[in-house]
């Protein structure tokens, strides 16, 4: 809850959070701040690996990982079955609800594919140093968050809203 909560109430983590890595019937990756100090600030903090409990079917979301204990704010939606992951260690932590499959992931901008060099999309390299700058200027088309709020388990938000 850090990155949605900060204690002054500031959404900067996740305002304009590009989805820069959307490879269509796979994953669309995202969690790379879009200012440079912020992500400089979240690159070296990483978590532990969770165990894998639930599969990485369509609509759960999983962090990125370079390795072992190496997750940091990365992490991508399955846009299918992908148990192939489970393996691996991507252990699905949340996953989307009702219709926002449909809705809303499915809709996420695919045009550039995987990142650079196995696709056209963006380096993560220079999203890291160069932030939003880089992705508006070079990959304007790229599907981005505008709004993050806590939802209680029981569907309330924590801004008092539904």
């Amino acid at each position: 809850l850090e990155l949605v909560q900060s204690p002054d109430n500031n959404p900067s983590f996740w305002k304009g959070l590009r989805f820069f890595r959307v490879v269509d019937g796979f994953m669309c990756q995202f969690g790379i701040p879009g200012k440079p100090a912020l992500a400089a600030a979240w690159r070296d903090q990483t978590l532990k690996d969770d165990p894998v409990i639930e599969s990485n079917q369509r609509g759960y979301l999983s962090f990125a990982t370079s390795g072992k204990d190496s997750r940091t704010t990365q992490m991508f939606i399955n846009f299918g079955d992908n148990a192939n992951l489970d393996g691996m260690g991507f252990s699905p932590f949340a996953k989307v609800l009702g219709t926002g499959m449909e809705e809303v992931v499915d809709k996420i901008y695919s045009g550039y594919g995987d990142g650079a060099p196995a696709g056209k999309g963006p380096e993560q390299g220079r999203i890291q140093e160069e932030g939003n700058k880089y992705l508006k200027r070079h990959f304007p088309n790229l599907s981005y968050v505008t709004a993050v709020r806590v939802v209680s388990s029981s569907g309330s938000s924590a801004d008092g809203g539904g």
